[in-house]
């Protein structure tokens, strides 16, 4: 990691097209400004986590999805082999 003192007014350029510029101190908080590319995404860490998060849950969910259809499959197909399958039951 590397770390810089900074003045308000001060900025650091990241790639040649990223501008961070320390807009505020006040106490603890620092306020920071940022010009970037539209095509590139800034997030804060607390949201970026939760968005990774919501993506593995996703991801499980659509795995427990997929498993599930491929029990309901086998159990079909299961029942369709089945000896009795063919068999009249005589409720007509």
């Amino acid at each position: 990691m590397l770390y810089l003192t900074r003045k308000v007014g001060d900025s650091v350029v990241i790639d040649d097209n990223i501008e961070v510029t320390v807009v505020e101190v006040r106490g603890k908080t620092v306020k920071l400004g940022f010009t970037f590319p539209e095509d590139v995404q800034v997030l804060r860490r607390e949201l970026y986590d939760r968005i990774q998060e919501e993506n593995r849950s996703a991801a499980a969910s659509a795995d427990l999805v997929r498993q599930l259809g491929q029990v309901a499959n086998a159990v079909a197909d299961n029942m369709k082999n089945s000896p009795d399958a063919d068999k009249d039951d005589g409720k007509d």
